[in-house]
C-alpha cells in the first residue's frame, strides 16, 4: 500500500515533464525574477469585496518567450480554467482576476512558450506556479500607487539577477 502512494506520488511529481510541459517552478513570492522571465502581483481593493482585483504582471527578463497563458487550478479536482488563454509576451502582459476566483481555483500556473508552434502545440519551456495569492502580495487603493509598486519591486527584481527571489 505504501509503495503504491509513493509511486503515484513520484509519477503526479514528475508526470508534468513526461508530458512534454518543461521545467515548473516554483514563484514562490509576490515578486519573482529568474528563468528568464519577472513576474509581480498586486491586489487593487475595491469598495466591495466584490470589486477587489489581483493584478499579475508579466515581463521578459533575458529569454526569448514569444507567448504567454495562464490557467487557474483547483488543486483538488486537477480542473483547469483558463484565466489568459494565450498572446504574445510582448514587453508586458497584465493579467486582472477577481480575487473570488481564487476561492474555488486558488492555484496560478504562467506557461512560457519560446514560439508560437510551441504555444499552439501546448508545450511550454517553463512554467511558473502559484499556489494562490501570494501571502507577501502587498494591497492598494489606488490603480496609480499599485502599479507604481509594481513597477519599482520589477525594476528591483530584475537587476537582482537571473534566477534570484527577491
Amino acid at each position: 500500500m505504501m509503495r503504491g502512494v509513493a509511486l503515484a506520488l513520484v509519477l503526479l511529481t514528475y508526470a508534468p515533464l513526461a508530458l512534454g510541459q518543461g521545467q515548473e517552478v516554483h514563484g514562490e513570492n509576490s515578486v519573482f525574477a529568474g528563468h528568464g522571465v519577472a513576474i509581480a502581483w498586486g491586489v487593487l481593493k475595491g469598495p466591495m469585496e466584490e470589486q477587489t482585483q489581483v493584478i499579475l504582471r508579466i515581463l521578459p527578463a533575458g529569454e526569448a518567450y514569444a507567448y504567454v497563458s495562464v490557467e487557474a487550478v483547483d488543486p483538488f479536482t486537477g480542473k483547469r480554467q483558463p484565466v489568459l488563454a494565450g498572446r504574445p509576451l510582448g514587453d508586458r502582459v497584465d493579467i486582472r482576476s477577481p480575487r473570488g476566483t481564487f476561492a474555488d481555483f486558488p492555484r496560478r500556473e504562467v506557461h512560457l512558450y519560446r514560439t508560437a508552434g510551441d504555444w499552439q502545440a501546448q508545450k511550454p519551456s517553463v512554467t511558473v506556479y502559484y499556489l494562490g495569492v501570494p501571502d507577501t502580495t502587498p494591497e492598494f487603493i489606488s490603480e496609480a500607487a499599485l502599479f507604481t509598486y509594481i513597477d519599482q519591486a520589477l525594476a528591483k527584481g530584475r537587476g537582482a539577477g537571473q534566477g534570484r527571489k527577491p
